[in-house]
């Protein structure tokens, strides 16, 4: 990784953000998020209070997906099928199945996560648990997930997240799965309990932390305020957390998000997710660290974004600025919400 904290100072007249400062209602009558309203399908929402997770209406994933491509072919099989799988097998594709959930935080469209109370959060997180619980029964990968901000590709600001499970566990987490697979068999340790321990005995990436959680720039960090959430003790998926870890995971949360609020004072956009162990794996899981990911664009300010463009996308990531100082701006922020003082 390239890091060249010069490149933070230079003029920009690059691409701009609009910045959206309208203050929402807590209840949207033309939101298809609201309780009580209509959906894109024409189903009606309940009045719900507190989480509400129902089927998306236009899902990435559907249940009882068939027609995987065939395996390796050789021979006359492998010449007919040439022009379907490419000469020697290269074009290659495999159909998945599962399902797409829609999990809207609360019934107010005006509070996004560091905006809301702790019992709120904690209903959130219970949510989350129970959805891996039971998706986890049928499915190997259960990824719960948010995207916030128009930025980032959310097309409704109603505050909610999804849950995606699939019957395979995707390449990007196959990735995570082999590494910790291979750092326990080399030094009989978990990853990233190792590498946690280790952050927390440096003192220079930590942006907050409790009793039972732990949020840090990694090491790693590609985007300019990424952080890693991770459990202060080995826990491998949800279902193994205890009734005061929740209650920690929401106020750590709590703190996290707001400090991403207070660093631009505006409602900072994420990319956010969870990686538990995948459910019906074989074997082990002593591997596997419970951990989540939080990838936010905004690099300046509120209107100035960070682009992965050019040498980045081409060779290897660059910073404008260190983990380090990435970190102490984060971890220097007020734990009170800006928005508070008004």
């Amino acid at each position: 990784m390239l890091v060249s904290p010069q490149r933070a100072t230079r003029p920009w007249q690059g691409q701009v953000e609009a910045l959206v400062t309208t203050s929402l209602p807590a209840h949207d009558p033309d939101c298809y998020l609201c309780a009580g309203n209509t959906r894109a399908n024409g189903e009606i929402n309940p009045a719900y209070v507190g989480p509400y997770v129902f089927a998306n209406d236009f899902p990435a994933l559907l249940e009882g997906t068939v027609g995987a491509a065939p395996a390796e072919l050789t021979g006359q099989e492998a010449s007919d099928t040439n022009l379907e799988t490419g000469l020697n097998g290269l074009f290659r594709n495999e159909a998945v199945s599962g399902v797409s959930q829609v999990i809207c935080y609360s019934e107010s469209h005006d509070l996004t996560l560091p905006e809301m109370t702790l019992p709120m959060i904690r209903k959130i997180v219970d949510t989350w648990t129970d959805l891996y619980l039971e998706l986890g029964r049928k499915y190997q990968w259960v990824q719960i997930f948010e995207n916030k901000g128009a930025i980032n590709g959310c097309s409704n600001p109603h505050p909610h997240g999804q849950v995606w499970a699939s019957d395979c566990v995707p390449t990007l987490v196959n990735q995570e799965q082999e590494k910790q697979k291979q750092y326990m068999e080399a030094h009989g340790h978990n990853l990233l309990v190792e590498y946690c321990q280790q952050e927390l005995a440096i003192d220079k990436r930590i942006v907050c932390k409790n009793s039972h959680w732990v949020a840090m720039v990694p090491y790693w960090a590609t985007w300019p305020f990424e952080t890693l959430l991770l459990p202060a003790r080995h826990l491998s998926k949800f279902t193994e957390l205890s009734a005061e870890e929740k209650d920690s995971l929401a106020e750590i949360l709590r703190i996290l998000t707001i400090k991403y609020d207070n660093l631009f004072q505006t409602s900072f956009p994420y990319s956010m997710g969870w990686h538990c162990a995948p459910e019906l794996a074989e074997g082990s899981d002593k591997h596997w660290q419970l951990h989540a990911h939080f990838y936010p664009p905004l690099l300046r300010s509120a209107t100035v974004r960070k682009f992965m463009v050019g040498y980045e996308m081409l060779a290897e990531s660059q910073r404008d600025m260190t983990p380090e100082q990435a970190a102490e701006r984060l971890q220097q922020l007020p734990d009170v919400h800006y928005r508070a003082h008004r």
